[in-house]
């Protein structure tokens, strides 16, 4: 892991002592984190913080993260352990998944220290206002979009008339199905005539 993400990783860590609590069964075990061609291997101290790690090492665990590992980190953290792939200690990535899955930034805390404690409420307060004005738009523009090109463009057809095309399309198929099985009686009736 390079020195930038170890220190933020480390930093978030020192300040949730449940999350080193859980580490610390696993000091001195290695863990390989792959993403694409980077890769980056890790041991766990005494203390549940992370170290750097020799590379060539034998890693407890390995994990290989999808293609799409930053959107899901973003979006949903979950899903990005589900997508994973693992070799090695069950134990320990299931450990370094639920970390990493409840670990939090206190973002007012560390904003405190810097600005002051009325400062970094309003920073975090505004950032927050900012992202939900940024989702707000987002979703305004898909729906927007969705109506232009179903209602006045007609380019995607209206979720409503999908919803009726399958509709008869079933009913063909189930009278088709009662018609086939009409015809497979009346030549069995047939055959046995003659």
């Amino acid at each position: 892991m390079n020195a930038a993400a170890l220190t933020i990783v480390n930093h978030l860590l020192a300040g949730e002592d449940w999350a080193r609590q859980r580490l610390r069964g696993f000091a001195g075990q290695t863990a390989r984190l792959r993403f694409g061609r980077l890769a980056w291997t890790v041991k766990i101290s005494a203390s549940g913080m992370l170290e750097v790690a020799d590379a060539t090492a034998a890693a407890t665990v390995s994990i290989v993260l999808p293609d799409d590992a930053p959107v899901r980190a973003l979006t949903d953290r979950s899903a990005l352990f589900s997508a994973a792939t693992v070799a090695g200690s069950a134990e320990l990535a299931e450990t370094l998944g639920f970390v990493f899955r409840n670990l939090r930034w206190d973002a007012e805390h560390d904003l405190a220290q810097l600005l002051g404690d009325v400062l970094a409420r309003r920073g975090v307060r505004l950032a927050s206002e900012l992202a939900r004005w940024q989702a707000s738009g987002a979703r305004n523009v898909a729906a927007n979009l969705s109506e232009y090109l179903t209602e006045e463009q007609a380019v995607v057809a209206p979720r409503r008339l999908i919803e009726s095309f399958c509709g008869e399309v079933d009913v063909i198929r189930d009278d088709l199905a009662r018609f086939e099985k009409r015809v497979e009686r009346l030549l069995a009736a047939a055959r046995q005539v003659t």
